[in-house]
């Protein structure tokens, strides 16, 4: 007979290891990271520069561009590539302010997982934070 390296269960007198417990942590902590997500893709941001205003919803993805009329000349290729420039500016702007608002959300939720939903970052914290490992742990 095998012995169990984690020392046996409390009842069996040994150091325990729930994995119940721990099964169920995992599975509220993933309840709760749906739910922020489907919080952030209903907010939207927004980002702005020269005549050029975009919406992102809260997940980053595009959803509107507008451009103040008569901002640009259609038939002026110059103007067109300030044009192309300033959605891109625009975007950059509004996506920042995504991903910080993601990272606000899911970060706490998001602990050691390699920055899940906050635009590939890692977020503040690191390991331990999902009670599997860490200081005093």
């Amino acid at each position: 007979m095998t012995q169990n390296p984690f020392g046996g269960s409390p009842t069996e007198g040994g150091g325990g290891f729930d994995l119940g417990a721990m099964l169920e942590q995992a599975q509220q902590m993933q309840s709760q990271l749906i739910a922020a997500q489907e919080e952030l893709a209903a907010m939207k941001v927004e980002g702005a520069a020269g005549g050029v205003e975009v919406t992102l919803a809260g997940t980053g993805e595009l959803v509107s561009v507008s451009v103040r009329p008569g901002s640009f000349d259609g038939d002026d290729a110059d103007s067109l590539t300030d044009l192309g420039d300033l959605v891109v500016a625009a975007y950059r702007d509004a996506k920042a302010k995504a991903d910080a608002l993601a990272g606000e959300r899911l970060g706490p939720l998001a602990g050691g997982l390699g920055g899940l939903g906050t635009g590939g970052q890692a977020p503040e914290g690191g390991p331990g934070q999902l009670g599997f490992g860490g200081p005093g742990v």
